[in-house]
């Protein structure tokens, strides 16, 4: 594998978007995802060899950024691509100004959970019944990376 990230902007939604179907029971339309990341501050970074792998968008707002969603192509996960998208956030976030990148993430995803967890970022926070499981309500977990720290 000869993996490259590199920005995605509005023209790459359509790519970003099939990423977030494979990876969300309620994916995000390439309108929606193009208006995002045409908007003021956001930002996307896209992971591939031959073919898309996935994908991250953020957002930086004054001192404090935000990852809005992360993807990886199923027969991908487990690569080290997850770890690099939010290295490369961080990194983009920290250019940015940002002393620290936030996100949610659903307490039912271990893995995305894990992921988080070896990139550094701690759990400040919950927020309850945040997401909606097809009738079941989870709670999302909020996560701080801490950007002036030595990591990622």
């Amino acid at each position: 594998m000869s993996l490259t990230l590199g920005p995605a902007g509005p023209d790459a939604a359509e790519t970003l978007a099939a990423l977030h179907a494979q990876a969300f029971d309620k994916p995000w339309s390439a309108s929606e995802i193009a208006a995002l990341i045409g908007g003021a501050g956001a930002y996307a970074v896209l992971a591939k060899d031959e073919a898309p792998l996935g994908m991250v968008m953020s957002r930086n707002l004054f001192e404090e950024a935000e990852i809005l969603s992360l993807a990886v192509a199923p027969d991908a996960r487990r690569r080290g691509i997850g770890l690099a998208l939010v290295t490369a956030a961080a990194g983009l976030a920290r250019q940015g100004g940002a002393s620290s990148l936030i996100l949610e993430v659903g307490e039912d995803n271990p893995g995305a959970v894990a992921l988080y967890d070896r990139a550094g970022f701690v759990q400040v926070g919950r927020r309850r019944d945040y997401y909606d499981r097809g009738g079941r309500r989870i709670d999302a977990l909020l996560m701080r990376l801490d950007l002036n720290s030595e990591r990622p």
